[in-house]
């Protein structure tokens, strides 16, 4: 039997949904997915990418078994939707330690219909391929986030960059099919058109952000444009340069105040900037995730000033979508991480570059537009649905599907 807690209600053994009776029909096996990821759900702000999803994909019919790490001296339970396997805290031995326990779990709970894993798991769970009750499962890399070298790397980040540089190589002969974030990514990570079996970007739930339209006031006549920027206070952002665009672009004669709301590398040099700019910058700490909408309802225009990099080109930024779905108009730099979603939609304000120059000149462009704000947020707005989870769960249900399809159809 599937270790299963009795107070679970959200998730079911691979094998429990057999062919089951309704009237004279019978309900067809409902596919199943062990989903390895290696962070703790509870600490990171992107924890939505596989909670939701997860959640989406058991109402689109499949049991989901998304792994959370637990504590080392536990053994695995199902609990809330949830498989919690140990995991030590050590860093190297740890992560063999934890993917070990996935495999023990999955030989002992045959039935599985794909492993679906991210890159960090590739040197750990080639054996998950073999056979468990004359059935192997689907082995499925997504990758999600492209690996940087560090400016001034310490020994482990030359281990992992060896790892990552190599990773393909290491995977290629067993994976039977990859999953990306973005076709760019795709592309970056040197995966074919063949083997790429589909794209899912990052999404939003629309209905916790949907408030923060609700209760925006607009700015009245004379009153500053709020831009609001939230998440990871670090250099590469380029929130340094958009705060000195907004002092210049208030020198010469708009009004604009920047929140900046998040924690990060230059955190204590924006808020030193902050101080001295006469009130035109603000920079907060990090708030939880459940509070980010009532940030979004106090300010008006969502901002993305990042820089013409790769890291940024092959993302799919949440914060992107969590802006538009909280009825905000756009100001974001031309690259092609906020192209592919906003295009040339009226509401969003594309600086041609990271430069100082170019985010003024956006800036500029965004004022003259004050007064129609209030009908740009509803536009931004109305192009939530195609971006929530729901429909990025879409895409990777046809995508692990398409995959299932396909050994059937080379068994045949």
């Amino acid at each position: 039997m599937i270790a299963k807690d009795v107070n679970d209600r959200t998730a079911v053994g691979p094998l429990a949904r057999a062919s089951q009776p309704v009237g004279r029909a019978a309900v067809e096996r409902r596919p199943s997915l062990l989903w390895v990821q290696t962070e703790d759900l509870t600490q990171i702000l992107d924890s939505a990418t596989w909670l939701k999803t997860a959640d989406e994909l058991r109402a689109l019919g499949w049991d989901v078994f998304l792994v959370q790490p637990g504590p080392a001296d536990s053994e695995p339970v199902l609990r809330d939707g949830l498989l919690y396997v140990p995991k030590p805290a050590t860093y190297f031995l740890g992560q063999r330690a934890f993917h070990r326990n996935v495999l023990k779990w999955l030989d002992a709970h045959g039935g599985v219909d794909v492993v679906m894993f991210h890159p960090l798991s590739v040197l750990w769970l080639s054996s998950a391929r073999r056979e468990r009750g004359g059935k192997r499962p689907l082995l499925l890399m997504d990758i999600r986030t492209l690996f940087m070298r560090a400016a001034a790397p310490r020994l482990r980040d030359r281990f992992r960059a060896f790892y990552y540089e190599h990773i393909n190589g290491l995977a290629q002969r067993w994976l039977d099919g990859y999953l990306a974030i973005t076709p760019h990514m795709a592309t970056a990570s040197g995966i074919s058109q063949e083997r790429l079996l589909g794209v899912w970007p990052s999404g939003v739930d629309a209905d916790i952000f949907a408030p923060a339209a609700a209760a925006r006031q607009w700015p009245a006549p004379g009153e500053p444009i709020r831009l609001v920027y939230i998440g990871s206070l670090h250099v590469e952002r380029n929130l340094l340069g958009l705060s000195r665009a907004v002092v210049e672009a208030n020198r010469a004669g708009m009004n604009f105040q920047l929140l900046m709301v998040g924690r990060g590398s230059q955190q204590e040099e924006l808020a030193a900037f902050a101080r001295q700019s006469g009130g035109a910058v603000e920079v907060r700490p990090a708030v939880p995730h459940s509070e980010v909408w009532k940030v979004l309802a106090e300010t008006h225009v969502g901002v993305l000033p990042f820089p013409d990099e790769l890291k940024f080109r092959v993302s799919s930024p949440i914060k992107l979508f969590e802006y538009l779905a909280a009825g905000m108009p756009i100001l974001a730099t031309r690259v092609v991480c906020h192209t592919d979603i906003v295009g040339n939609d009226p509401y969003a304000f594309l600086a041609a570059s990271g430069e100082q120059d170019a985010l003024v000149a956006a800036l500029r462009e965004l004022w003259a537009a004050r007064a129609r704000l209030p009908e740009l947020g509803r536009q931004a707005m109305a192009t939530t649905p195609q971006w929530t989870w729901q429909a990025s769960a879409a895409k990777l249900d046809v995508a692990l599907r398409r995959a299932l399809a396909q050994r059937a159809a080379a068994t045949r």
